[in-house]
């Protein structure tokens, strides 16, 4: 027998969800837009469509498992109830099933919900990890290096493609190693070519605290220095799905264009190793965004051609993140003072690296690991510290969402009101 959507919910509307009924509300709404869609693409093609029923697709079929999975588990809690002329095997079998349905519920619950949010305009891309020492001097630049070589040990293991973009150490540094081989990072930028990188790694962004005894501390205190990760869109591949209108760094509409006129080159000597072209040659490149006032220096390269292609494409990423965060801004301004302070920034402290513990914390997710080693090494430890940071973000994302659409049903009732 056919049942239409609404019949099936009243069928398991007994069972428990977790899910906030204005969230219920919307999936059905947006899966009805989607089967609407695929009726039209059926008779004729359009792109527009096409694209926006992908969109819907991943709510779709994320309620179509939630809603099988409530009516599996209103079938096998009838079966569970005493019955006489029930069979005690049966009976026993359901009961097993039901509480791995049931289980299973959870998952399919948070599958909906994150579902539901509105995935970031980035999310396919590939990115760039910025990462620049905070307070504490040149304890501060040694462990910005160590993150730098974590991130890049983890595209190893996984097999993300990588690029060094940009790896600077401070002047006057030198070339001083602390104990453990770090370097006196200035600035680097680490490219991660794959499609989704930028999904995948946005929630590493924020401020990455370090806590241990400096390899010059004489007294065995410990210290605590910062280091600034931040996650920039970078370009997909030509030709890669749904690039196209990002990348059209023609078009005033995309997030990368940039008006030549509003900027300013200026060509330099590079300073730092390389003898003779160092001295002889100005192939170092500054950039600044006029409107902006956004800076790029640019000098890993021999060439100055290669140099300035190097430039407009972190100044383009950085520029893209500005208008993208100024959005969010804005559509934070719209929501309530709830939304407004569950705001994400990317100052703030997100996890703490404690070396005498042998601890990494994600504050965030409230999660503590050990082994930090295989956390700095880049290995599956980081994954875990990871995966809880992304976790943590779509929970904000969620919440926001349910507000937004409980505020727009009180709204909504309040105006029917009147």
């Amino acid at each position: 027998m056919i049942r239409t959507p609404w019949l099936r919910f009243a069928r398991f509307a007994s069972t428990e969800s977790t899910l906030a009924p204005s969230l219920i509300l919307r999936a059905k709404a947006l899966t009805a837009e989607h089967n609407e869609l695929q009726r039209i693409l059926n008779d004729s093609f359009d792109a527009a469509k096409a694209k926006r029923a992908g969109e819907l697709r991943r709510v779709a079929t994320a309620l179509e498992d939630w809603e099988a999975a409530n009516s599996a588990i209103a079938e096998l809690r009838a079966m569970t109830r005493e019955d006489p002329d029930q069979d005690a095997d049966l009976a026993a079998i359901a009961r097993d099933e039901l509480a791995a349905e049931t289980a299973r519920l959870e998952s399919l619950e948070r599958n909906l919900s994150a579902s539901l949010t509105p995935r970031h305009p980035f999310a396919d891309l590939p990115c760039m990890l910025e990462i620049r020492p905070g307070p504490g001097g040149l304890e501060g630049r040694y462990f910005a290096d160590t993150v730098f070589k974590m991130y890049r040990a983890l595209c190893a293991r996984k097999g993300y493609r990588s690029n060094v973009v940009k790896y600077d150490l401070a002047e006057g540094a030198g070339d001083q190693s602390s104990a453990e081989g770090e370097l006196p990072l200035q600035e680097a930028i680490l490219e991660i070519e794959d499609a989704g990188a930028y999904g995948a790694f946005r929630a590493e962004a924020g401020m990455h605290r370090v806590q241990r005894i400096p390899s010059t501390e004489s007294k065995g205190r410990v210290h605590t220095s910062a280091v600034a990760v931040w996650v920039l869109p970078s370009f997909a591949e030509a030709g890669a799905a749904g690039a196209a209108d990002e990348m059209d760094f023609d078009n005033p509409e995309s997030d990368f264009y940039i008006d030549p006129q509003e900027l300013k080159i200026e060509t330099m000597r590079a300073r730092g190793a390389g003898g003779q072209h160092v001295n002889k040659t100005e192939s170092a490149i500054r950039m600044t965004h006029l409107p902006t006032g956004t800076t790029v220096s640019m000098q890993d390269h021999r060439s100055q051609h290669r140099n300035r292609e190097a430039a407009w494409k972190l100044m383009r990423s950085r520029i893209a993140a500005r208008r993208a965060e100024r959005r969010e801004d804005e559509a934070a301004r719209l929501r309530d003072s709830v939304l407004s302070a569950a705001q994400i920034t990317r100052g703030d402290k997100i996890r703490t690296y404690n070396y005498n513990q042998d601890r990494c914390t994600d504050h965030r997710a409230a999660l503590d690991v050990h082994n930090l080693p295989a956390v700095l090494a880049g290995g599956d430890v980081l994954d875990r510290v990871m995966d809880a940071g992304r976790e943590w973000l779509v929970g904000k994302e969620i919440e926001m969402l349910v507000a937004e659409e409980e505020a727009k049903a009180k709204a909504a009732a309040g105006g029917g009101g009147k």
